[in-house]
């Protein structure tokens, strides 16, 4: 694992230009880190001062410059301990994330912590990414004795699952579809961007929650926040404050009530909540944003003068969602649950503008249950499904034999094991997911999911207007953004819609 902490400048850059131009080059670039880190911590002091004190802006700008760094440092640390950390936003860390593990990507997204970018797994093959192997515990954290001979069964087994990822593109699998045997131990690289304020709460959950118990998560959070001490050191006295829980309270009341069972995945995406009257809400929310209405009278307005009107209803609707800011697709959610598989779970995450619950790794998910791509099926089930059972049945044999913790066993969840994740998400959101996870060049999966999500919302009777406005650009608006790329289906729209509007012509002649 490697963690580096990106600077306004390439500071190994800036001292090899000023080698031969300056006495003492290596001075000169810590002096300048130091007044990077100085300013910084001038603009969240900046921020702090802004909301109480009199002055403009630049005033107050000019009023923390002057002051030293220590005391700049410690009016931050006064401001925040009183509860005014929303100041700390304004100082921003980008970080290049070297061989951490898929389990520390997965948490940093579904705790929707940061902004990140990850390396495809659609594009790139990774038989030779590397894996992490983590030191084996029993249930009360100690080091087993037998660590060093689990540690040497656990590396055959998962160049074993490498192995058959190399086997299965030799057989014609494509990239995208081998990964679903990739064991979750793999190497990923990210570059991920956090404010101050975020890169403390994740810090806290990685060193002083459950999530600690995962050891290659704790060794992340630690390494963090070493970088934090030097770098933001005013967000260390927050996290220093908190204590250390092992256990998650809702955990401990749920499994004494509810003892782990066996679960099914879904069949299909399902929706389990939504607003009510969504055509409704959305044009008579319109009203109320563009004339200040109170609702009630908004309500009679859209029912009195354009409810009965099904084309002036639809006009708008597309006008809001294709020639407006959306903002009124807000106003209305929609929760599905939706069965996912881990190889694609980054495709449903990565958009960030929904609220998603993900299963905890530990403990470790029901391995059995798994995704098997329509293209695998064909070319070799068999061996596939064979994969997966071997990667279980070494999951129970090290379990059972070493007594090892499940924090220590989750790297054995496959990229293709399926979960049921819990998102809620308003029209604006779905409207954009749909658009572009529909599209022909969407990820298999990814477009099978939207169009499940789809047909859910085409069951409802009170968002006819609505569910005609999701779905790929071709399909809505006539149109395809993918240029030499595009799979054609575009052309045939077209065709198919000329056709339409030359037969409606024939009828208004004859």
């Amino acid at each position: 694992m490697e963690i580096k902490l990106l600077g306004a400048l390439d500071y190994a850059k800036l001292k090899e230009l000023l080698k031969d131009k300056v006495e003492n080059s290596e001075e000169l670039v810590n002096q300048i880190k130091q007044l990077e880190r100085e300013q910084r911590v001038n603009i969240v002091s900046a921020s702090g001062r802004l909301s109480r004190f009199p002055g403009e802006v630049f005033e107050i700008l000019g009023l923390s410059e002057e002051k030293e760094y220590e005391k700049n440092l410690n009016f931050i640390k006064r401001v925040v301990q009183m509860g005014h950390d929303s100041i700390t936003d304004h100082d921003y860390c980008v970080f290049a994330l070297q061989n951490i593990t898929v389990i520390i990507e997965q948490i940093i997204i579904a705790e929707r912590f940061s902004s990140f970018t990850i390396k495809s797994r659609r594009e790139v093959d990774f038989s030779k990414s590397g894996f992490y192997t983590p030191n084996f515990h029993d249930k009360n954290g100690k080091v087993l004795l037998e660590n060093e001979t689990i540690k040497k069964e656990y590396q055959e087994h998962m160049n074993s699952l490498f192995q058959n990822y190399e086997e299965l593109i030799k057989k014609g699998a494509t990239l995208e579809d081998a990964r679903f045997v990739l064991p979750y131990c793999y190497y990923s690289n990210i570059i991920m961007g956090v404010d101050a304020h975020t890169l403390k709460d994740m810090i806290i959950k990685f060193t002083k929650t459950k999530y600690a118990k995962i050891e290659e998560v704790y060794e992340f959070g630690m390494r963090l926040k070493e970088i934090a001490k030097k770098e933001v050191p005013y967000i260390i006295p927050q996290i220093d404050a908190v204590k250390e829980k092992s256990c998650d309270s809702v955990d401990e009341i749920l499994n004494t009530i509810l003892p782990k069972q066996e679960y099914t995945i879904l069949p299909k995406a399902k929706l389990i909540h939504c607003s009510a009257n969504i055509d409704d809400t959305i044009l008579i929310s319109s009203i109320m944003r563009r004339y200040q209405f109170d609702y009630d009278k908004s309500k009679k307005i859209y029912e009195s003068i354009i409810k009965k009107k099904e084309y002036v209803k639809e006009q708008i609707m597309r006008k809001i969602a294709f020639e407006s800011d959306k903002l009124e697709l807000t106003q209305v959610n929609f929760q599905f649950q939706i069965p996912i598989s881990y190889a694609v779970l980054t495709h449903l995450t990565r958009h960030r503008t929904h609220d998603i619950l993900i299963p905890d790794f530990a403990p470790v998910i029901d391995l059995l249950q798994y995704k098997i791509p329509p293209k695998i099926k064909d070319l070799c089930q068999k061996e596939f499904t064979e994969i997966f059972q071997n990667n279980h049945n070494k999951y129970l044999e090290l379990k059972e034999k070493y007594k090892i913790r499940e924090e220590d066993l989750i790297y054995f969840t496959l990229s293709g094991n399926l979960v049921n994740v819990v998102t809620n998400m308003n029209g604006k959101t779905l409207e954009h997911i749909l658009r572009l996870r529909e599209c022909t060049k969407a990820q298999w999966e990814t477009r099978e999911i939207a169009y499940q999500m789809h047909e859910e919302i085409r069951k409802l009777k009170d968002a006819v207007l609505f569910q005609n406005i999701l779905g790929s650009t071709c399909e809505t608006q006539h149109f395809c953004k993918e240029g030499k790329e595009s799979c054609g289906k575009i052309i045939e729209i077209l065709k198919n819609n000329s056709r339409k509007n030359n037969n409606y012509k024939e009828r208004i002649v004859n």
